[in-house]
């Protein structure tokens, strides 16, 4: 299935947490919370004139975003002005 966001929306896959901290602890999976980065898959017509170009990495805000699965993988969609910014 192709999904292609509309206006200025930005398909984003989160970043997946590392399951150990530096001192070799395991966090369980309960206790982890969702990451706030994520690689950008697909943007719609409207978002490129933001800066934001397919395969960026972007930090965004917390409670941003609306969450749908897309052949059983879960995906963000939100709007450009919910992203804090691209990692360089």
């Amino acid at each position: 299935m192709s999904f292609q966001p509309l206006g200025n929306r930005v398909l984003i896959l989160r970043e997946e947490q590392t399951n150990t901290t530096a001192s070799g602890i395991i966090i369980p999976d309960s206790a982890k919370e969702k990451p706030l980065e994520g690689k950008v898959i697909t943007l719609g017509t409207d978002a490129t004139k933001s800066g934001i170009s397919e395969g960026d990495t972007v930090v965004f805000q917390k409670y941003s975003g609306t969450e749908i699965t897309i052949d059983g993988t879960e995906y963000l969609i939100m709007n450009t002005g919910d992203i804090l910014g691209v990692m360089k």
